[in-house]
């Protein structure tokens, strides 16, 4: 389908859709979200796209994964590389670079420069109160790394009365799961929730375990009629098995197959949060937040990816002490109000990387030995400061105006803890690259405005549009472990422009919609090349990509009995000007005007929800999740030709306190890759299985 095609149909929907005879005046816009102010607000003042999980959905889903309940959202595609795992796609390929950022309660998981694309299994998202995701660039209160999307997920507040919750659950491959909570009030005016989630799954394939131990608090207090005190505590444990890729060869005949053996390319998280916000609000047109936090991580891991050319074990640990502030005031006269505010992040990161030797016994790696070399050790102090303003004006009856602009001031202090007699490269046969660069303080700033309109054309019907810009900062491993790359300390942030248009109503109970059209420029992309003198491989800031598509949400009550949710999303994804590094030796290429690797073309989820009259307190589910086609890597030589899979849920209510479900996944048992790629220059493509069909089972209960 060409672009001039997908403008025009997209443009008669919105049209169509948009038209008042379609509106049902008794049914408002009334959902609320809280992530683009950090503020409950109705969708109806929204000028972004926002798509909500809520916990009634969360519930029933039963997620396994975080995919399971993220992909029911249009233009969300969320992969599966095991375990909890993942890569994201939100108007972006599936990559592991830093183009979103994951939230919790509003905190990012983790500090700029330091971003982990698989960030959701540090968060405990089946026992979470909500998940808002929003497409495209954040709002002037987010900072670095919400180019494609920002992924918020919300705890459930402290009970009114006391609740105990227990909710055990087993499924195939040994997959064994117990989510618990308590909570109760404390006194008249405040209270407190205490979950754990202990997931066990032996795994489908050869050696494939994977285990976490997550446990969160939460403490709610109203101290006086004008200050509120919300406290948020999580601790989360992973302990991952390492899981390949399989040639085609194997992953149709032998997809069970893992080339790591004995905890080879493993993977082990210990993950801590806190954070306390402090909301005073002497009166309707003021409010003052202020929520300081902590953060601890360590992750050690042994990169897979890795093992043929370069293996190696890493520990990463990072400390960060921060404080987000936020002052709030109502403009009543003018019909408007302002928000402002400073966000403040300081963190203490140190890494360490050992060179392995690997065993093998035929392709399968068995195990690694440390060599005695270490290729990397350095300590990374940032400091991130953040001023920001953003308003909102009701300028007519039906027709809000938001604007929003934020300064980010980036700064890390790097030391080499190495030896400067420590080899940095050995060339010849098994030869290595561990350049370093030297001691030094870098810094970034970027400035990125916003800009925001809503008609509220009925109470039905809204029509929204908006200007984004954001950028995300170089990472500090993309820096300062370059490998075989030069200059890699004078790289600089990479930018993005997002422009969105899209209408959001009722028709009627039958449909509920909401329809975007975005296109989004990346500039400054961080590119490889050769230098035609020197012949050193170099990285700058000089790639340039387009993405844009159209994102359909629809759902409505068809009868009493049948319902239904549905999300659809065509995107078109190109490299405007993009050069890389390839092959041995050396050598490069531009892949202007291909389409981008790993960027599927369409998504599609479709569930449909039947509450047979005659069967009271019983649900039924059946799921159509879809995956188009994309390019397996930047030459668009081989392409992956998509999946298509069928879920079926059931849920049966005993009473108000007992609750039986289950449900069957890949009811066709349809073999797919939830990851197909291959290196530029190598013909052999990688293929990640999916997990094959499969069943699970459980109950809830309250006391």
């Amino acid at each position: 389908m060409c672009k001039k095609s997908i403008l025009l149909s997209t443009i008669s929907v919105l049209a169509l859709l948009s038209s008042p005879a379609f509106a049902d005046e008794t049914v408002t816009l009334d959902a609320i979200v809280v992530t683009t102010t950090k503020e409950a607000k109705p969708v109806s003042e929204l000028s972004e796209t926002i798509s909500v999980v809520t916990e009634k959905d969360i519930k029933f889903v039963s997620p396994a994964h975080p995919s399971d309940v993220t992909n029911r959202k249009a233009g969300v595609y969320v992969n599966d590389l095991g375990g909890e795992g993942h890569m994201t796609s939100i108007r972006q390929p599936l990559t592991t670079g830093a183009v979103y950022l994951f939230l919790e309660d509003g905190i990012p998981t983790r500090p700029t420069g330091l971003f982990n694309h698989n960030a959701l299994y540090e968060i405990n998202v089946p026992q979470a109160d909500r998940v808002e995701i929003t497409k495209g660039p954040g709002s002037a209160l987010y900072g670095s790394d919400a180019i494609g999307g920002i992924i918020n997920v919300i705890t459930p507040p402290s009970p009114d009365e006391r609740e105990i919750y227990i909710n055990p659950e087993f499924g195939s491959f040994g997959f064994k799961r117990m989510l618990a909570s308590v909570g109760a009030p404390i006194g008249l005016n405040s209270g407190f929730r205490a979950n754990i989630n202990l997931t066990d799954n032996n795994g489908w394939r050869d050696e494939s375990s994977f285990s976490r131990y997550a446990t969160s608090g939460r403490f709610d207090a109203k101290i006086n009629e004008d200050l509120k005190i919300k406290s948020i505590f999580s601790y989360t444990h992973v302990d991952q098995s390492g899981v390949s890729g399989l040639e085609e060869n194997d992953y149709l005949n032998n997809p069970k197959k893992n080339l790591y053996h004995n905890d080879v390319g493993r993977r082990e998280l210990d993950a801590i949060r806190f954070s306390t916000e402090f909301a005073y609000e002497p009166d309707d047109n003021n409010l003052f937040t202020i929520t300081p936090f902590m953060r601890h991580n360590e992750l050690k891991l042994m990169p897979s990816w890795m093992l043929t050319y370069d293996p190696n074990d890493r520990n990463y640990e990072f400390q960060s002490f921060g404080m987000n502030t936020k002052y709030r005031h109502k403009l009543n006269n003018l019909n408007a109000e302002i928000i402002t505010g400073v966000d403040f992040d300081y963190t203490t990161s140190q890494y360490k990387e050992k060179r392995l030797s690997v065993e093998k016994d035929g392709e399968l790696f068995v195990n690694t030995t440390e060599t005695g070399r270490v290729n990397y050790d350095y300590d990374a102090d940032m400091l991130a400061v953040s001023p920001y303003i953003h308003g909102e004006w009701q300028a007519l009856s039906q027709l809000r105006l938001s604007a929003g602009l934020r300064y980010d001031y980036f700064r890390v202090d790097y030391t080499d803890n190495l030896d400067a007699s420590v080899a940095q490269q050995q060339f010849g046969f098994g030869g290595f690259n561990h350049l370093r660069p030297e001691s030094q303080t870098i810094s970034y700033d970027s400035l990125s405005p916003k800009f925001g309109a809503v008609w509220n054309a009925t109470p039905d019907l809204d029509l929204f549009a908006n200007y984004r810009h954001s950028f995300r900062a170089p990472s500090v491993g993309r820096i300062f472990r370059p490998g075989s790359s030069q200059d890699t300390d004078e790289l600089k942030p990479v930018h993005s422009d997002s422009f969105e248009i899209g209408t959001r109503g009722k028709v009627a109970d039958w449909l509920s919609y909401n329809v975007t059209l975005y296109h989004m420029m990346v500039k400054d992309d961080i590119v490889s090349y050769i230098d035609n003198i020197s012949g050193d491989r170099k990285i700058s800031n000089a790639g340039e990509t387009e993405h844009q598509g159209i994102e359909i949400e629809l759902k409505g009550q068809l009868t009493d009995e049948w319902s239904y949710t549905s999300a659809f999303s065509y995107t078109n994804q190109e490299y405007k000007d993009f050069t890389a590094v390839f092959g041995f030796p050396a050598s490069q290429i531009n892949f202007a005007g291909n389409d981008i690797g790993k960027a599927p073309k369409t998504l599609g989820n479709l569930a449909v929800q039947y509450r047979p009259s005659f069967v009271n307190g019983l649900m039924i589910e059946a799921e159509w999740v879809h995956v188009g086609d994309y390019y397996t890597d930047e030459t668009n030589t081989n392409k992956y030709e998509g999946h298509d899979l069928f879920n079926l849920r059931a849920s049966l209510e005993i009473s108000e306190k007992f609750e039986l479900y289950g449900r069957v996944m890949n009811i066709t048992d349809e073999r797919y890759s939830t990851y197909t790629s291959n290196q530029v220059g190598d013909p052999d493509i990688s293929y990640r299985p999916g997990l094959p069909r499969r069943f699970y089972v459980g109950f809830r209960s309250k006391f």
